[in-house]
């Protein structure tokens, strides 16, 4: 029997260009139309309007402009692949969704594949809305038919369910913002029955083996905990943000099944990730994180919620965040030493690290970073870490103390030393992974390479101190991480550049 097609909601944003380069056009209401060829048994009518967004027309474009209005648009040098974004009530997770949506002001696309996870109708696979389309307060949004039956003759697994569909709310609740950031578009609803990790792969490939070479975006729609205290959701929902920002869907999904986080849509966090990695991509970001308890105030039971991009960077990638870089200023500089120097001082006395107060927005950017301790100009301690996972204020101060008291090359600092120490500060830019040696540049790039459980870094001030070339900082590198000299030529081994502001 010919399977039936199904409506996907994961968010691949391909082909985007350069984010800085795209002038978004002036956001208006969607016109609601009569979509020739749609037969109203096919179209399935909105579930959740006036419960989880307005049903007024009006009302709701004006709520998700406001929404858009107060979210900076993140300058990404790359094409955008996929999204993450929460499917709460508007006035829980709209201001988070909207983080992600503004990336798309100005961009088109052939089809939205949108995947999204069962709450109301257990079934196996996944379920693929394959005809008609979807009916909401802002007009039509009809389904991409044959993008939908190429995912759905992939894998026995993809079928279509329709009572996965008819009251789910996770899928819909993307819909009005897609609507009211991209006009008209085409849409694959997916919602995902099975969420372990053999259904995600599968539905993964089939999904980037059908949209490969066209210019399709993938959505995944997930919120985060739910219902613990304000510091229990930090916790369980950071292991989250940790995976996304490292580009770990194995990860997340090893997390997922050891009960480390509660993300509702995990399985379609990681089908994204996975299909956006066969695409092409290679960073991600998280944008934005809140939970209830940022809106109403209850921080006693709260929901997570995220939103996050992944992308594929372009040529110009590197340069342009290692512009940004070193963009920090004398007096930022300064004061992030003096975080450093007056977090070692007070913990080697027994004191209580320093209150850190960011003074500047740039201190407040989320980097990763290293802090290396030199005593007499021979090493004494060197720990950071490597993604943008907290501001930059922060990580240097618990990096300061990592280097001081925990570099397991060292015995713990002692007061005796504090007169001999030399603090170096590196901010990093993202990890960028590169498909020839030839982009690696010595005195600019530091290196990171990776290959199965194995893994190491060096800075770019290592090369050039010791007077290296490319393959004696690539075979040095490997040396870090417990690999044959040789390892960088093993297909298996992912290499990735970075760059540095150093001081």
């Amino acid at each position: 029997m010919r399977k039936y097609l199904l409506v996907l909601i994961l968010i691949p944003l391909w082909g985007l260009m350069l984010q800085s380069s795209c002038k978004p056009q002036p956001r208006e209401a969607p016109v609601k139309v009569e979509r020739v060829g749609i037969k109203m048994e096919h179209v399935r009518k909105a579930a959740v309007a006036d419960q989880f967004y307005p049903a007024e027309p009006s009302r709701l474009t004006k709520q998700i402009n406001n929404y858009l209005d107060q979210a900076p648009k993140t300058e990404l040098a790359g094409e955008i692949v996929a999204l993450i974004s929460p499917h709460a009530g508007y006035v829980y997770s709209g201001q988070v969704a909207a983080y992600a949506y503004k990336l798309l002001e100005g961009l088109k696309f052939e089809a939205v594949v949108v995947i999204a996870p069962s709450h109301y109708s257990p079934f196996k696979g996944a379920s693929v809305y394959h005809k008609g389309g979807y009916e909401l307060p802002l007009g039509v949004v009809p389904v991409h038919e044959e993008l939908a039956s190429e995912i759905m003759d992939k894998a026995d697994i993809i079928d279509f369910h329709p009572q996965a569909h008819s009251r789910e709310h996770s899928l819909e609740v993307q819909l009005p913002f897609l609507q009211t950031v991209l006009g008209d578009f085409k849409l694959v609803p997916i919602v995902m029955g099975s969420q372990d990790m053999a259904t995600c792969r599968t539905l993964a490939k089939a999904i980037a083996d059908s949209i490969k070479g066209r210019r399709v975006l993938i959505v995944a729609s997930s919120d985060l905990s739910h219902f613990h205290d304000y510091d229990s959701a930090l916790k369980l929902d950071n292991t989250v943000q940790e995976r996304v920002a490292g580009f770990d869907p194995e990860g997340l999904a090893q997390d997922s099944a050891q009960g480390k986080n509660e993300a509702c849509g995990g399985g379609p966090i990681i089908t994204a990730l996975l299909a956006a990695r066969l695409l092409g991509a290679d960073h991600t970001k998280v944008l934005k994180y809140a939970n209830s308890g940022d809106v109403t105030g209850d921080m006693s039971r709260v929901v997570g919620y995220m939103s996050a991009v992944a992308y594929k960077s372009s040529a110009s990638a590197d340069s342009a965040e290692v512009k940004k870089g070193q963009g920090l200023t004398p007096e930022e500089k300064q004061e992030l030493h003096r975080i450093a120097r007056t977090t070692i001082e007070k913990l080697v006395h027994g004191e209580s690290p320093p209150r850190l107060t960011p003074l500047t927005p740039a201190l407040q950017e989320k980097r990763g970073a290293f802090v290396t301790l030199k005593k007499r100009g021979r090493l004494r301690g060197c720990i950071g870490y490597i993604l943008a996972l907290k501001p930059l204020y922060l990580t240097i101060g618990e990096m300061a103390k990592a280097a001081a008291f925990n570099d397991p090359r060292f015995s713990p600092l002692t007061a005796d030393e504090l007169a001999d120490i030399e603090i170096e500060i590196s901010a990093l830019t993202p990890l960028r992974k590169i498909k020839s040696i030839e982009e690696i540049e010595v005195g600019r790039h530091g290196i990171y390479i990776k290959q199965g459980f194995h893994s190491g870094l060096l800075l770019p001030q290592v090369a050039t101190d010791n007077h290296w070339d490319r393959l004696t900082f690539l075979k040095q590198t490997c040396g870090k991480a417990g690999l044959p000299a040789d390892a960088w030529q093993d297909k298996d081994t992912e290499i990735y550049i970075f760059s540095a502001d150093i001081f």
